[in-house]
């Protein structure tokens, strides 16, 4: 009766360093930030430029459906709508990959590196989107109220840019927080002095 069992202290998830054997620091996930930042930024586009703004639609330079028509302005009301729809499903996606994060016990980033991979994301989302869409497709450009002025296209890829630049220097930043978090916990630390 008078012998005292030794609980297990609980361990923090640790990343594989380089070498193949375990680091101290553990990798806190890419995935969901950079998902949501994808998704995100497709809503950003969406809302802002095609909705609120009219700026342009999905379809508005190709040829087929003006917006200043109202059955290109139906059809290009349409194609917004699948847009959205995609950008939904990989917002949707990047909740399911941050609870299985979660599930799986990995680390919470710090808010750094979290909104460094928002940034991330929605910056690759301005890249592929404002060199496939606009430059090489050429189905819609920033400003097609205005004719499509090639300087608002250019104005686009540089703020995806500067996005993703930020979204580096930000997660680069919480990769310190990270190193500086990982401390076991205080009634672990004190248990272990009385020893």
């Amino acid at each position: 009766m008078g012998t005292e069992r030794a609980v297990p202290a609980p361990t923090l998830p640790v990343a594989a360093a380089p070498s193949g054997g375990p680091s101290a620091t553990p990798d806190p996930p890419w995935a969901p930030g950079l998902l949501l930042g994808v998704g995100l930024g497709g809503f950003v586009d969406g809302i802002v430029l095609h909705q609120i703004l009219q700026w342009h639609h999905l379809l508005t330079d190709e040829g087929d459906f003006p917006m200043n028509t109202l059955s290109g302005l139906e059809q290009n009301t349409v194609a917004d709508g699948f847009f959205h729809a995609m950008t939904w499903v990989v917002v949707l996606a990047g909740m399911f990959v941050t609870l299985n994060a979660w599930q799986r016990r990995k680390l919470a980033p710090p808010w750094r590196h979290h909104v460094g991979t928002l940034c991330i994301g929605w910056g690759a989302f301005n890249l592929v989107e404002g060199i496939i869409d606009h430059q090489i497709l050429d189905i819609h450009h920033v400003r097609d109220d205005l004719g499509g002025p090639r300087s608002w296209d250019i104005g686009f890829l540089a703020l995806g840019a500067l996005l993703v630049l930020a979204g580096v220097t930000l997660t680069r930043s919480g990769a310190t927080v990270v190193t500086q978090r990982v401390r076991l916990p205080r009634s672990i630390e004190q248990t272990k002095r009385r020893k």
